[in-house]
C-alpha cells in the first residue's frame, strides 16, 4: 500500500491506495495516525510505503474538488474496505448530489432499513474515503451538523464549498 500526504491550500490530506484503487482520504492532522491504524486492521500483513508519484493521479483529483474545479469522483477506482452493510450505506452517499444534504433517516430508508438509523450513522462514521465518498454530505434532520472523522470544523468548510443550503427530506 502507498501513501502520501500533501497540503492544498488550507487542507491537510492523506491519501492510500492499493494496487485497486484509492482505499483512503483524511483531512486533518491525525490522519497519518488514523490511516496507519485503519491499515493494520483491515490488511492482513500490509507494508505502508511513502510514494507520492504512486498517488499523484488521486491527489490531483482531490485537489481539483478542493479548488470547486470538480464535483465528482466518478471517474476514481476504489478500493472500499467494509462490511457488507457499510459497503451499502457507502453506496448510497454517493448519490448525494454535490451541494446538497441528507439526514440519516434519509440514507436509511435509501437502503431499506428504516429502522436502522444509528447503525447507518455508525457506518458512515467509519468511512474511509473522505470526499470520494461524500459522508459530510449527511446532517441531523434538524440541520444540524453532527459528527465527522475528523473534525465538524471541516464538515463545515466542505459544506462551505460546496455551498450546501438545503436539507433534502
Amino acid at each position: 500500500m502507498y501513501w502520501t500526504k500533501f497540503q492544498f491550500v488550507k487542507w491537510q490530506v492523506t491519501l492510500a491506495a492499493t494496487e485497486q484503487g484509492l482505499c483512503y482520504v483524511g483531512l486533518s492532522d491525525s490522519s497519518e495516525q488514523y490511516l496507519t491504524d485503519w491499515c493494520y486492521e483491515k490488511f492482513v500483513k500490509v507494508e505502508i510505503v511513502e510514494n507520492a508519484s504512486e498517488l499523484a493521479t488521486y491527489a490531483n483529483e482531490i485537489a481539483k474538488y478542493l479548488s470547486g474545479v470538480q464535483t465528482d469522483f466518478k471517474d476514481i477506482r476504489m478500493d472500499q474496505q467494509g462490511t457488507p452493510f457499510q459497503l451499502e450505506v457507502w453506496n448510497a452517499l454517493q448519490e448525494i448530489p454535490y451541494g446538497d444534504t441528507v439526514s440519516y433517516s434519509i440514507i436509511a430508508n435509501k437502503i431499506g432499513k428504516r429502522s436502522a438509523v444509528r447503525a447507518v450513522a455508525s457506518a458512515i462514521g467509519k468511512n474511509p474515503l473522505l470526499l470520494v465518498i461524500p459522508c459530510h454530505r449527511v446532517v441531523g434532520k434538524d440541520g444540524s451538523l453532527s459528527g465527522y472523522r475528523d473534525g465538524k470544523e471541516i464538515k463545515e468548510q466542505l459544506l462551505q464549498l460546496e455551498n450546501s443550503s438545503k436539507i433534502i427530506g
